[in-house]
């Protein structure tokens, strides 16, 4: 009986899976002949030119540019509705900070009017330090979308993003977000966008991007007011690289922007720059997430892998068909980095695996510039070039989420010049000015006739009621008032002449602290200016440790070589001897600490019964001994230098 009822159910619930089956290929088949689907995807996506929109989002930090771009993702139908927040911000340094920090892409489809549109978005980073992730942005863009906040209104990087898009002449649709909020006042935003655009009446657009208020007049305009690409379609394939990243999988992939002809899969294809050639293995548009296609034409934005090694990734550079050369296109100014730093693996053994790991990332950040060194204390390392404070700190968090790493990271410092007298009698020099940015490297002060810094040009805009205490903190930075401008009933843009050096490690914090966060900062490079700029060396027991010293103005050398050498005391542990930590400027001691000595013996109290114990204690010394770095008579830590090098 058990048998036969087990024969029954086995029969049955193949004759359901056997209907299901038939089911699922009638509906398929039905779907194909009807018309609306297609195997080959080229065809949704070959859009005609007049029918695509390249544009950006540009806006000052937390002034909602990812929120914006999600609405857009969703209304567009890219991703589901309420999917997530912040979908182009996939980094985890991003959700971390709240910040972006990385251009994404995605192509949208939008319907205005019964005819269909291509729309390809490209978010950029807010913050001063990714300004050169914006410039690439805008490579492809015909407009962007500039977004402030109704609440902040108008901040310093809206008027550096504003600058940026005008001088390449993009379309700009102001739009102000934020609305739905309590305090938001958008008439007094829009006020501001009037001041800073020169114009007596502004068409803005208000939106709320976490409500979905408004968005779709957004994109409407972006139809509207923003021109298609100027590309030829009719001429020879010529894309320009504006972005680059690494994947473990596909490896090398290069974000290129298709200004002539089209590239298929299988094509061969050379770069202007590198004069190498590489066949085309697969193209792919980001919708954000990757979607695989034959062929892309002149006017999109899209992705290709090629068997392209991570150092002939150049951005910027023209690619076109092999044996088809062509004119290269306008590329990019390689960005100038302004802050450097030592990077060093906590452990030799583990150099090859950090250079890999910062190899893989330089590539997905173009304005990393990265110069082997080598240090007594602290062995083979790197001297990396970065744009700014937070620049670097994101560098480091991404080397330690993406990579595992565990770098050692120097104080951060910048790039000074010297002009050496009679320099074409010393060998050492070859020219007449010396460029460094390492302490180690500081040239010998009686050789030198003058000392150059940076300078930056700093805005700052803010509330009138914090006037007087940004005013005092930039002249104790030792900054030079160069503008001071009324935005509005209430808010004014002061701009300063500062040394690079006052404002890498604490002027932003001590800005947002003054004045409640409302103050907002940017900054552009203004050249170099002479300065008394001296060297100093710390001493332990006499003796010069080189991997301690840093440069400073002559009038800060006590304050901070008095910083120095308490935090010293406070690091260093203690020895059997005193120790005499000094600060000195050339032959001149300018501050001083003693460590006392600690004579203590752990072992002392074992008097031989346990034989256990003491071996135990000494492996523990054997081991200590091997982390220790040896300078004169005292032993270091390397934690010690870690400490004191990062202030």
């Amino acid at each position: 009986m058990r048998n036969a009822v087990l024969n029954l159910l086995c029969t049955e619930i193949i004759r359901t899976v056997r209907n299901a089956r038939l089911f699922k290929l009638q509906r398929r088949w039905t779907y194909l002949s009807s018309g609306r689907f297609s195997t080959q995807s080229d065809v949704e996506y070959d859009v005609p030119v007049e029918d695509i929109r390249n544009f950006s989002i540009v806006a000052h930090v937390d002034h909602g540019k990812s929120t914006l771009a999600d609405r857009l993702l969703e209304l567009t139908g890219a991703i589901k509705i309420n999917s997530g927040k912040q979908v182009l911000d996939n980094l985890q340094v991003e959700k971390e900070r709240g910040i972006t920090v990385k251009a994404q892409t995605a192509s949208l489809f939008y319907t205005y009017r019964g005819k269909r549109y291509l729309l390809n978005l490209i978010d950029t980073p807010g913050h001063v330090d990714f300004s050169a992730e914006v410039h690439r942005s805008l490579a492809p863009c015909q407009g962007v979308v500039l977004l402030v906040d109704a609440n902040d209104g108008v901040q310093a990087q809206t008027v550096a993003n504003y600058y940026l898009a005008r001088e390449k002449d993009l379309v700009i649709i102001p739009v102000i977000n934020k609305v739905d909020l309590k305090n938001a006042n958008p008439e007094k935003v829009k006020e501001q966008l009037q001041t800073l655009l020169d114009v007596e009446h502004v068409d803005v657009i208000k939106i709320s991007a976490k409500l979905g208020t408004g968005i779709e007049k957004v994109l409407d305009a972006i139809v509207e007011r923003i021109p298609p690409p100027t590309v030829a379609r009719d001429k020879p394939f010529r894309a320009l690289i504006f972005d680059s990243w690494y994947d473990k999988h596909k490896g090398t992939i290069s974000l290129i922007y298709v200004k002539d002809g089209s590239l298929s899969v299988g094509k061969q294809i050379s770069s202007a720059y590198m004069k190498k050639s590489y066949e085309i293995r697969s193209i792919f548009l980001l919708r954000p997430h990757t979607e695989n296609v034959k062929t892309i034409f002149a006017g999109q934005v899209g992705a290709i892998s090629c068997n392209m090694k991570s150092k002939e990734a150049h951005i910027g550079d023209t690619l076109h068909l092999r044996h088809q050369p062509v004119d290269s296109l306008e590329g990019f100014k390689p960005p100038k980095p302004m802050v450097f730093a030592g990077v060093y693996p906590m452990d030799q053994s583990q150099f090859p695996s950090l250079q890999a790991a910062i190899d893989k990332l330089a590539l997905n950040d173009s304005a990393v510039n990265a110069v082997l060194e080598s240090s007594a204390a602290l062995g083979r390392g790197w001297r990396i070039g970065f744009l700014g404070l937070l620049h670097m700190e994101v560098f480091i968090q991404r080397l330690e989420q993406e990579y595992g790493a565990q770098p050692i990271v120097t104080a951060p410092s910048v790039t000074y010049r010297a002009k050496i007298f009679g320099s074409k009698n010393i060998t050492k020099y070859q020219g007449d000015t010396v460029i460094f940015n390492n302490p180690v490297h500081f040239p010998d002060p009686q050789i030198v006739t003058e000392f150059y810094e940076p300078m930056i040009l700093a805005t700052v805009i803010t509330p009138d009621i914090y006037m007087r205490e940004i005013i005092s903190l930039c002249w104790e930075k030792r900054g030079l008032e160069k503008l001071t401008k009324p935005i509005g009933k209430d808010r004014f843009m002061l701009q300063y002449v500062m040394p690079l050096n006052e404002v890498i490690l604490d002027f932003h914090d001590s800005l947002k602290s003054i004045s409640s966060g409302y103050a907002s900062f940017d900054y552009e490079d203004c050249d170099y200016q002479v300065s008394d700029v001296v060297k100093i060396n710390i001493l332990l027991n006499g003796l010069v440790v080189e991997e301690l010293g840093t440069i400073v103005h002559r009038t800060k050398a006590s304050q901070i070589g008095k910083k120095l050498c308490v935090k010293l005391l406070e690091t260093i542990p203690r020895q059997l001897f005193e120790i005499a930590i000094q600060a000195a400027v050339g032959n001149k001691v300018i501050a001083r600490e003693t460590l006392k000595p600690y004579r203590k013996d752990v072992t002392a109290k074992l008097y031989g019964g346990d034989v256990t114990r003491r071996k135990k204690l000494l492996a523990q010394q054997a081991e200590g001994k091997k982390k220790m770095k040896m300078i004169g008579k005292i032993s270091l830590p390397r934690d010690t230098f870690i400490s004191v090098l990062k202030r």
